[in-house]
């Protein structure tokens, strides 16, 4: 249990979080207790051992607290390692780095990750789709939404000018490039806004309206409506749907395994056979599993990140680190 405590904390000081949020009032989830931290470790089985031929590192783009994602995604990969007989750990994203330049440099060889973190693992490491997550609603796609306090005086996209807004990761499909379009397409330039910045997560963005640091946060749609039932934000406004995120492979996992893992995710059923053991899957990007995923499905992203220079920018700022 102290082992599985310690990783935690690990974790919680290596995310990227431009900000520092510190989490306390948008919470979606109850806190863990000692023993369910203990059952999780139990079926995760987090091995310690030197890695052997057949163990894969897991990346993930963060989406909400660090502590929910890893208790989500270890008995996931419990069931990745009972379908194709391979080990998988979980590979922690350091401060600094993204979970697409970590799967790209090979120090994970898996990833969880919504399509802007696709596209750029896809050009800059030739990266490969492997499958893509449906929602609670069996499609393939995911919106943003543009949310403010419940007392808000912005009731429109448009009263966002001259506001403060914050985003979700730099990285992020539903925090930040999919709000950039939605920008874009509403005639509002950043340069408009009062100020602007990210946060590192969905959730610390929605805890910075909530406590008031800044009037609107851009965020994906599930936690915003599940914030919404609290009655702790309100939605103004909806983006167009788009591709949703998926599993990906770097280009060093042999065809055979990639074929295989992607075949385990097609038979996934986690609203189903394969529920039990499973931590609040349903509150994940894909709660009705997987579908199969082309390069394709995200075209017209692609030709949005081109327009808005999101590939660019992201060398460039590695280059100036």
């Amino acid at each position: 249990m102290r082992l599985l405590f310690v990783l935690i904390v690990l974790f919680l000081t290596a995310c990227d979080s431009s900000d520092n949020v510190e989490v306390k009032q948008v919470d979606s989830h109850e806190r863990l207790s000692d023993s369910e931290l203990q059952k999780i470790k139990t079926q995760g089985q987090l091995r310690l051992n030197e890695q052997t031929p057949h163990t894969y590192y897991f990346g993930f783009d963060l989406r909400g607290s660090p502590q929910e994602d890893v208790a989500q995604y270890l008995p996931f990969l419990n069931y990745l390692e009972a379908e194709t007989g391979y080990q998988f750990k979980l590979h922690f994203t350091p401060k600094g780095s993204t979970a697409a330049d970590e799967l790209g440099q090979n120090h994970s060889q898996f990833a969880a990750m919504g399509a802007a973190s696709f596209l750029y693992a896809q050009a800059r490491y030739g990266a490969k789709l492997l499958a893509r997550g449906l929602n609670a609603q069996g499609n393939a796609e995911y919106q943003s939404v543009f949310v403010v306090k419940p007392d808000s005086e912005i009731q429109n996209i448009k009263e966002i000018k001259s506001r403060k807004l914050a985003f979700g990761s730099r990285d992020s499909t539903q925090g930040h490039l999919i709000p950039r379009i939605v920008l874009l397409k509403n005639g509002i330039s950043l340069d408009q806004l009062k100020t602007y910045h990210y946060t590192g997560s969905h959730q610390n963005c929605a805890e910075t309206v909530v406590s008031g640091k800044d009037d609107v946060c851009a965020m994906q749609e599930q936690l915003a409506q599940e914030l919404v039932s609290r009655d702790l934000l309100k939605i103004i406004y909806r983006s167009d749907a788009y591709p949703s995120s998926g599993i990906v492979a770097n280009q060093s996992v042999p065809e055979a395994v990639a074929e295989r893992v992607k075949q385990a995710l097609l038979r996934f059923k986690p609203q189903g056979k394969d529920a039990q053991g499973l931590y609040h899957w349903s509150k994940t990007e894909m709660p009705g599993g997987f579908t199969i995923g082309r390069s394709a499905d995200y075209d017209s992203l692609r030709i949005w990140t081109t327009k808005l220079g999101f590939l660019k920018q992201t060398w460039d700022r590695e280059s100036a680190e």
